[in-house]
């Protein structure tokens, strides 16, 4: 039987690329998503994947929506928390909203998201669990605050957790992808867009099959001997 993978914003961008990966490589796939019924429809219908909608950033939906999966295609052996949102804006302009609505989706669905899986993967003595942080959380970047604060939290968070988890055959560790070419990076002025890929060496942005690749990497049941790491693939933009 195929291990059961969950993967959240998983019918767009980065997270539909490690949906479709995931299922290519033998994976039964969970793929959520918080409100594009009509973009999670459509994925649904290319791939095959079976899709689940419920808010990450709030607890008892996360509980009731992995229940669901679990329900409908067994124990949960692989976790992929990459939904994420931004609300950009200086601090000095930052409302509360924009800062709590960041923290309570990109950061408090870590929490949200793990913890009605953690006692399974304990007793099975299997569990792998991905988080998607950014080059952003790693170095910060003007105007993200909030989003640079909860994608720092994303590696402490993978850091503490892998050494709970280390003796229960549980691995926990973080992708930290650079500027992906996805729509929200394709949405940014010409001009701007050009004076960030100028200053990645490798010349070019990355590919969401990329950090797809990635998180089947860390997912493998080989790459038992590593957690707690946090990978970058940010093409040398940043080196941590």
């Amino acid at each position: 039987m195929s291990r059961v993978a969950v993967v959240t914003g998983g019918t767009r961008g980065i997270g539909a690329a490690i949906s479709t990966a995931l299922k290519s490589a033998g994976y039964t796939v969970a793929a959520n998503y918080a409100g594009n019924d009509e973009a999670a429809e459509k994925f649904k219908s290319q791939t095959g994947i079976a899709v689940y909608k419920w808010d990450v950033g709030n607890f008892d939906a996360c509980s009731r929506g992995l229940s669901r999966v679990e329900d409908d295609l067994g124990s949960i052996d692989v976790v992929v928390n990459n939904a994420g949102i931004t609300r950009d804006g200086m601090l000095h302009k930052m409302t509360l909203e924009a800062w709590n609505e960041v923290i309570r989706v990109d950061l408090s669905s870590m929490f949200n998201m793990t913890k009605p899986v953690i006692d399974g993967m304990r007793e099975r003595g299997f569990g792998r669990i991905i988080n998607i942080s950014s080059i952003n959380g790693q170095k910060g970047q003007m105007g993200q605050a909030n989003y640079s604060a909860a994608k720092a939290g994303i590696i402490g968070f993978t850091k503490a957790l892998a050494l709970e988890t280390a003796r229960k055959g549980i691995t926990v560790n973080c992708i930290a992808p650079g500027y992906i070419n996805t729509d929200m990076v394709a949405a940014v002025p010409e001009k701007v867009l050009e004076k960030i890929i100028a200053a990645i060496p490798v010349n070019r942005l990355g590919k969401a099959e990329e950090i797809a690749h990635c998180v089947l990497f860390l997912a493998d049941d080989k790459a038992g001997f590593i957690t707690g790491s946090t990978l970058s693939a940010n093409g040398g933009q940043y080196l941590a």
